[in-house]
């Protein structure tokens, strides 16, 4: 299985409050409402990823694999959830600029993007204010206390348009819905603020592919199925330091920790088991943060295997640089999930 990261080419915040202003190069992406005076106003925000980085994902890394695509936004502030608050996530028609603008800069920068205009200040105007998008199709998730805010919605068809070429590419825009937007009640009013491509933080936007290239064929292999629960888990091969532009098959050395004696030549210390079929999995952490940068998923990061060992890819592009990971397997031993955190840790640098 494989999980591939594309991180945006541009993106801004969009606020009706001051209608002419750009904030491409802000920190932080908005999709709120609220009340100033008794007077409700809105943010919305865009963010576009590459068509040829799209293209050349789909066809020199997915192929003919059935995939899956999701916008990932990281949150940075989120408050006064609602039982049925939302976001939106609608597909763009019409070019923009990004512009060099932050929100909060006197004299304001009009040289992007903004409520009213599509480029700058007095040029190209959206044909409604707050961007325009296509009817359909309209993407969205929910939210309410105590579940995560980031954002992790699924936009295949999309993708598959902008490849196609049935529609130009010219990004997403995230918004709360048309019902809770404008409106004059305390009790609707919720901030969305996550973090941009200009993040200092590990949090930038990304699309994420997601492909299944999982196979299980061990060959003539003599290695046996793993049954023992209590086991040693690494990875053999791994190198400790990648380069971030660099895809790391990851073979795993699985040896039981009290084999069975038998009266074989061969130590059973050094003999290698093979993970179970259909039912491994992997993940990866950050470890400074703890929290998981790919997630164990049932269809997407299962563990293949071939001759020499079970084995998966890391494609390190999706990590950031300069900072260490850390990688965890599961899988179901003796009946019982097992989720093996054996210290299995690499570094992804530039280059």
């Amino acid at each position: 299985m494989a999980v591939y990261k594309l991180f945006p080419t541009k993106d801004a915040s969009l606020y009706s409050e001051f209608p002419s202003t750009n904030t491409g190069l802000d920190q932080i992406l908005e999709a709120s409402t609220y009340l100033k005076s008794g007077t409700p106003y809105v943010s919305r925000y865009l963010i576009e990823f590459s068509t040829t980085e799209i293209q050349n994902v789909l066809n020199n890394k997915v192929g003919s694999s059935s995939f899956a695509t999701y916008l990932r936004n990281y949150s940075a502030l989120v408050t006064s959830l609602n039982t049925d608050s939302k976001l939106e996530v609608k597909t763009v028609s019409g070019s923009w600029n990004m512009g060099t603008g932050k929100l909060g800069y006197s004299p304001a920068v009009e040289n992007g993007c903004s409520w009213i205009w599509r480029n700058y200040s007095g040029s190209n105007a959206w044909v409604s204010t707050g961007s325009d998008s296509y009817a359909n199709p309209v993407y969205s998730q929910s939210f309410s206390y105590g579940s995560t805010t980031d954002i992790n919605v699924d936009v295949t068809p999309s993708i598959l348009s902008w490849y196609s070429g049935s529609i130009p590419n010219d990004g997403f825009l995230v918004k709360q819905p048309d019902a809770v937007e404008f409106v004059q009640n305390p009790n609707v009013v919720t901030t969305f603020k996550y973090f941009s491509i200009d993040t200092n933080t590990i949090y930038p936007p990304s699309l994420e592919f997601k492909w299944d290239d999982y196979t299980f064929n061990t060959g003539s292999s003599t290695n046996t199925i793993l049954g023992s629960a209590e086991t040693f888990m690494s990875v053999y091969n791994n190198e400790g330091v990648y380069y971030s532009e660099s895809v790391a098959r990851m073979r795993l050395a699985a040896i039981p920790k009290y084999p069975l004696q038998t009266f074989s030549t061969a130590s059973e210390w050094t003999t290698n088991f093979y993970l179970p079929e259909n039912v491994s999995t992997y993940a990866i952490k950050d470890t400074t943060t703890n929290e998981f940068v790919v997630d164990f998923d049932s269809d997407y990061t299962k563990i293949s295997a071939d001759y020499s060992s079970s084995y998966f890819d890391v494609y390190m592009n999706g990590l950031e640089p300069e900072r260490y990971y850390t990688i965890l397997i599961k899988t179901v031993l003796d009946g019982t999930t097992k989720v093996f955190d054996e210290d299995i840790m690499f570094k992804v640098v530039n280059g």
